[in-house]
């Protein structure tokens, strides 16, 4: 299996999509979803929701992925929070503002960085048969 998460990290490098874009446009072929939809989707959701206080994008993005792989709330639950507990406690924290340092004066991680995280981390509850589309 290989890992899209550089994909994904590069889209958010370039400024062509905010946190939430580059995660679920990686992933159009598992969701069914286009590149413009999934842009329109996710296109409020820069900057942890609008305004760097809440979740980080990165992390909203790969939830979207997994409702729209998994097609069981249940299911999407379940390994959202395994990716939430990965990334927090890789990263310590999910929160966009703190992440980036705002307030505290010490980022924690870089937008890009988080995007590969939350990729890394969605990947690995993907269903197999998921899994091996990457």
């Amino acid at each position: 299996m290989q890992s899209r998460k550089n994909i994904a990290a590069q889209k958010k490098r370039t400024f062509t999509h905010n946190c939430a874009q580059a995660v679920l446009c990686t992933y159009t072929d598992l969701t069914g979803l286009d590149e413009k939809t999934s842009q329109d989707i996710a296109g409020a959701y820069a900057a942890g929701m609008g305004n760097m206080e809440g979740t980080c994008g990165a992390l909203i993005g790969a939830g979207m992925v997994l409702g729209m792989v998994h097609k069981d709330r249940n299911v999407s639950v379940r390994c959202m929070k395994s990716v939430i507990t990965s990334f927090q406690n890789r990263n310590g924290a999910t929160v966009c503002r703190l992440l980036k340092g705002v307030g505290t004066g010490k980022v924690l991680r870089e937008c890009p960085d988080c995007v590969a995280d939350a990729c890394e981390f969605l990947e690995e509850m993907l269903p197999e048969e998921a899994k091996k589309r990457l």
